[in-house]
């Protein structure tokens, strides 16, 4: 019996390490674009953001989803008030007043700002050269994330 629950146990965790979406930060995307050309799908969030929360659960970590994203782009996790430096087109950008110490929101990120983020959760698909093609905004469920993103890699 015990064999069988660790049998299980393994399969289960396999199959649902092997439908996770494989994120990369921005700047690793845009190396890698610039070897291989393929588009960007980049997720961008916040740490206190609901529906964001809910689009990593219930759409990023179904196989249909997962598989789509990394057989079609660099997957990108960017969160909109972080302390990450980004480097796009010749700018660097950075968020001077990130507070580490801070609970909930934070500043937001100067390349939030540059994108012009209108929500969270925002997905932003851009082309083999690194231009915005498309904005998604808002909760997705995978059916309407798969039929957004049809035709835009």
């Amino acid at each position: 019996m015990k064999k069988t629950l660790l049998l299980f146990a393994f399969i289960s965790f396999y199959f649902v390490q092997a439908q996770e979406i494989k994120w990369m930060s921005f700047d690793e995307a845009i190396a890698l674009q610039k070897e291989n050309p393929k588009p960007i799908f980049m997720d961008v969030y916040t740490d206190w953001c609901g529906p964001c929360k809910m689009l990593d659960k219930n759409t990023f970590q179904t196989k249909e989803v997962s598989e789509y994203i990394n057989a079609n782009y660099y997957a990108v996790k960017f969160n909109g008030e972080g302390n990450t430096t980004v480097n796009y087109k010749g700018r660097k950008f950075s968020n001077p007043g990130y507070d580490a110490n801070r609970k909930g929101r934070n500043s937001m990120h100067e390349f939030t700002g540059f994108l012009k983020v209108e929500g969270y959760p925002s997905m932003y698909v851009l082309d083999k050269n690194g231009e915005i093609a498309k904005v998604i905004v808002g909760y997705y469920q995978p059916e309407q994330l798969l039929s957004e993103l049809n035709g835009t890699n």
